[in-house]
């Protein structure tokens, strides 16, 4: 099973296009929690780990939910949305993960995925550099995301509950994600989840701020 928990580390271009994509359905909302653990027993999942996630600093784009761009542990990591399942679920391909202070072509390849190209004028942005760039365009949104994961799995899919807090505020969530489509789409059924819109990240960000 992947560790979808494991520390960041530094990932090229190049490299992350080797990465096998997961499919992704994602559920959000104030009902999540406790109704996924009355399932998760009854369809016999494993637990795996959970954790405290440090602070993330998610980058939103006014004109996009297709590019996931945020910050964590000194990286800058971006995922762009390459297709759909059959049954709705998100398919993101890793794009990289580049250590700060972040090269101009890198961070120009970012922003056009971001649709808000803008004029780089430094040949390298460090965090600081990045925050206020991104700070100074109105199609552009920062927000900390704080998240309390708890993983297991269904019949080898990975799976989660989680306490996420957007900006202080907090939600609930839960996922199902794996390469075979047909075992998640068990899980998902199996979680109770099936009913209830795909949600990603971005989109669940934008609603709590506004945006």
């Amino acid at each position: 099973m992947t560790d979808a928990y494991a520390k960041n580390v530094a990932t090229s271009a190049e490299e992350a296009a080797r990465i096998v994509p997961r499919a992704e359905f994602r559920v959000f909302g104030q009902d999540i929690v406790e109704a996924v653990k009355e399932k998760m027993w009854s369809c016999r999942a494993q637990l795996y780990k959970a954790r405290t996630m440090p602070s993330e600093t998610y980058i939103l784009s006014r004109f996009t939910d297709q590019a996931n761009v945020k910050v964590r542990d000194g990286l800058l990591d971006i995922k762009t949305r390459t297709g759909l399942t059959p049954e709705g679920y998100e398919i993101f391909q890793p794009r990289g993960k580049f250590q700060f202070p972040v090269k101009k072509a890198e961070l120009e390849e970012i922003l056009s995925h971001l649709k808000v190209p803008m004029p780089l004028e430094k040949e390298s942005y460090s965090f600081e550099d990045f925050k206020a760039l991104a700070a100074s365009c109105p199609d552009l949104a920062l927000v900390r995301v704080d998240k309390k994961r708890y993983g297991f799995t269904v019949n080898g899919v990975i799976c989660e509950f989680a306490y996420v807090w957007f900006n202080g505020a907090r939600v609930e969530t839960a996922c199902c994600e794996s390469e075979d489509y047909a075992a998640m789409k068990g899980a998902v059924e199996a979680l109770g989840l099936a009913g209830r819109p795909n949600t990603n990240y971005l989109r669940a960000a934008k609603a709590v701020i506004g945006m």
